[in-house]
């Protein structure tokens, strides 16, 4: 995607050829009809307000309360890794917060945890605030995805599913997205909700979307009845009306044959991109990310599970193996963020053990700049513009893998999965062909079919809808957005710079004049 686009010429109405007045008619020949701009369809995903970036910037951008604020809800389950309960809270519409059963999912399972006594702790100044548990199998899994199931008094539903931790950092200068469903409707026979069978439940429809959904749901239920009461209460809606398919991870061992019921992890990633049509011709995939796990001295699982399952398409057999790009800030990008070298607790890799080390040395041909303006990174082009994402300067919490091809965009995913083994599963054990996740995490892909037929997706800058600058000359087909967060084309590491390391000391002062000291 680093191809500069046309822009259709502009017609002015009072340059038409006009025949001499004692004519009844021009001799000219008929003026043709302008022809119609083709349909545009907005962004499926939004970006956070940044509370530092002028109005400008921030169009069509949502902060918290503009998920929470209707008046009209009377439940919500949210599920995170970190939460505020008072700043959740305050989210809500100032006369009805008292009154919408919040019910708030967090895997802090151990009885000392700081996290789960502050939790407890602030839940008590709450009447109608409940905590979950949720059943954390793994050692060094977390309680990562990030979702919002709504309930209103109209007896309508929503599900929200973005990449923000609960709390005001987050949500103020941190660059995050979210991905809002429709509002959903009761089913008119509320009998027949439990399960949609899998004939009928093809990828990217609302079947499977809810199909998968519960089933993820339903995994909470291993030791404990948690979260029965929300399946059967989902279970009531209609889910048609949804464009995107689920990508979950589900703490545990699981198969990774298809005559699962439902796949979690890189299986399940690799199975839905194998449904998905891309165009043929050289491609990109930008994994853009906030975290990168210790992965290996060897780029087995990198290469082999990862960017495997990525790479597939419905045409594989076509299409040569796409190019994969690494999205991470630098220190200078984050010393040059509105908040500084703060925002950098939020941003991990670590590179200081010598299997650290390895792991950076065949990660850096993939790695690329946030904010492409690095004075140390590669030299861009200069017969291609830059096209502004609007958050340079808002140090990345988001997280999106996107497929770009010659002048469009094959697919896209929001989600909470980061850069780890954790997040997307083990390599397949060979004797049992069995796949182990530590963590839960939860995200949506979408292609430009699936919203509508015969379109195509493109990136949109600083706005949601597509604009005239991503329409050619001969553009007919009608065109999807995708809001894509970081500045095009993508600037790639120069030589001597290495990525954030919030466990290192950083003593170059940043943009509030603060250095970065981490105790030995």
């Amino acid at each position: 995607m680093e191809q500069s686009r046309k822009r259709p010429p502009e017609e002015d109405p009072q340059t038409a050829i006009e025949g001499p007045e004692s004519l009844s008619r021009p001799i000219s020949p008929p003026r043709k009809k302008a022809r119609a701009s083709p349909p545009t369809l907005p962004s499926p995903w939004h970006l956070t307000w940044i509370r530092d970036l002028p109005e400008d910037l921030n169009k069509d951008a949502m902060t918290l309360t503009d998920l929470l604020g209707d008046p009209m809800i009377s439940e919500c389950w949210e599920f995170n890794y970190l939460h505020d309960i008072p700043f959740l809270m305050d989210a809500f519409d100032n006369d009805t917060r008292h009154m919408v059963k919040v019910h708030l999912v967090h895997g802090f399972w151990k009885q000392e945890d700081r996290n789960r006594q502050r939790l407890m702790h602030d839940a008590s100044r709450y009447s109608n605030v409940q905590l979950h548990v949720a059943p954390m199998p793994e050692m060094f899994g977390t309680h990562h995805c990030k979702m919002m199931i709504l309930f209103r008094h109209d007896e309508t539903a929503q599900v929200i599913i973005h990449t923000a931790n609960l709390i005001p950092k987050d949500w103020t200068n941190m660059a995050n997205a979210v991905w809002k469903s429709p509002i959903l409707s009761k089913l008119a026979n509320s009998v027949e909700h439990t399960d949609t069978p899998s004939s009928t439940a093809f990828l990217g429809t609302g079947a499977r979307f809810k199909r998968d959904l519960l089933n993820y749901l339903k995994k909470y239920e291993q030791r404990r009845t948690t979260l029965q009461p929300l399946v059967d209460h989902l279970g009531q809606y209609d889910f048609s009306p949804v464009r995107a398919a689920l990508i979950a991870s589900v703490p545990g061992t699981h198969k990774t044959d298809d005559s699962q019921q439902a796949l979690w992890g890189w299986p399940a990633l690799k199975q839905q991109l194998q449904s998905v049509p891309c165009v043929e011709g050289p491609a990109d995939i930008a994994v853009q990310i906030s975290s990168i796990a210790t992965l290996g001295a060897k780029d087995e699982w990198l290469r082999k599970v990862l960017f495997d399952s990525l790479a597939q398409s419905q045409n594989l057999k076509q299409n040569q193996r796409p190019k994969f790009k690494v999205v991470f800030p630098t220190a200078d990008e984050i010393r040059r963020s509105i908040d500084g070298y703060a925002s950098g607790a939020s941003i991990h890799t670590k590179t200081q053990s010598k299997q650290q080390e390895k792991q950076l040395h065949y990660l850096r041909p993939h790695f690329y700049h946030w904010a492409n303006d690095s004075v140390n990174g590669q030299v861009l082009p200069d017969d291609v513009p830059t096209l502004d994402g609007g958050r340079a300067r808002a140090a990345p919490h988001i997280k999106t893998y996107i497929r770009y091809n010659s002048d469009s965009i094959d697919w896209a995913m929001l989600t909470s999965a980061n850069l780890s083994k954790q997040a997307w599963g083990e390599a397949c054990r060979p004797a049992s062909g069995e796949v182990r996740i530590a963590s839960w995490e939860i995200g949506v892909l979408v292609w430009p079919e699936l919203i509508e037929e015969g379109s195509k997706m493109v990136p949109t800058f600083k706005t949601d809808l597509p604009t005239l600058s991503e329409l050619d000359d001969d553009q007919t087909q009608p065109l999807v957005g995708i809001r894509v967060p970081y500045n095009l084309p993508l600037q790639k590491y120069g030589a001597q710079e290495v990525p954030w390391v919030a466990t290192m000391t950083h003593k170059e002062p940043d943009q509030r004049g603060q250095i970065w000291v981490v105790d030995e």
